[in-house]
């Protein structure tokens, strides 16, 4: 599934195509760029999502407070259990930095188009 199909599929579900960027949101893209907001997603990713083994998975990523946040709730990237039930990610192994960036990849594409949503 490439990103355009993930970005469909995501749209047509209930619970994922609820969630949208805030003007908070934008104003923070627009003073830190979207390369700082990349950088923070793969920090992000490599951090709380890649491990093998995460603590507190299924409650590592908040619901607000940063614009990767909110698209990794909006593209099931949150938790290992939603990579798993959406894109068949096997849980309890360490992600591949290929997995880290396809997932990178998708974030980014989503805050983009909320971005130009927001702003036209």
């Amino acid at each position: 599934m490439n990103i355009n199909e993930a970005l469909e599929k995501l749209n047509k579900s209930k619970f994922r195509s609820k969630f949208h960027l805030s003007k908070k949101d934008i104003d923070y893209i627009n003073e830190k760029g979207f390369d700082k907001i990349r950088e923070h997603a793969l920090d992000f990713i490599s951090k709380r999502l890649a491990p093998a083994y995460i603590p507190n998975d299924g409650e590592q990523t908040p619901m607000k407070g940063h614009p990767v946040f909110i698209a990794q709730h909006a593209c099931a990237c949150c938790c290992r259990g939603c990579l798993n039930k959406w894109y068949k990610v096997q849980k309890n192994i360490q992600l591949t930095e290929i997995q880290q960036e396809k997932i990178v990849n998708l974030l980014m594409a989503w805050i983009e188009r909320e971005y130009e949503n927001y702003t036209r």
